[in-house]
């Protein structure tokens, strides 16, 4: 189930995008949870199965009825299970009017989404 990322969540989100190659650092982590707090138009989600939270997947609400997705997180003990691709399903159903598009460091997994299901992403 995809929720909205929350402050009593930030260690748990802080962890999940560390998994990122761009999110690495902690400095570049805590800026990017700190846009995600403060800007309105940057969305985190987190994916929760039962009353574990595995993935992250935030976003950049653009002003041409964009979605850009700008960070997919699964932890690593979930991978292989079609996680991913849930969240960004789920993105589409809190966002039915809008496009959701990859940036350049979601595109490569966006398209795996798109060979590997039936449905349309």
């Amino acid at each position: 189930m995809l929720i909205r990322f929350k402050k009593s969540f930030e260690k748990i989100a802080m962890g999940l995008l560390s998994f990122m190659p761009a999110e690495k650092e902690l400095k570049t982590l805590q800026q990017t949870i700190k846009s995600y707090e403060t800007e309105k138009d940057w969305q985190l989600f987190l994916w929760k199965e039962e009353e574990d939270i595995i993935g992250a997947l935030g976003v950049h609400l653009k002003e041409n009825d964009e979605v850009e997705i700008q960070h997919v997180s699964v932890n690593p003990s979930y991978r292989q299970q079609g996680i991913g691709k849930k969240m960004v399903l789920a993105l589409k159903d809190v966002y039915k009017n809008k496009t959701i598009v990859p940036n350049e460091h979601t595109q490569s997994f966006f398209e795996k989404c798109r060979e590997t299901g039936q449905e349309e992403l």
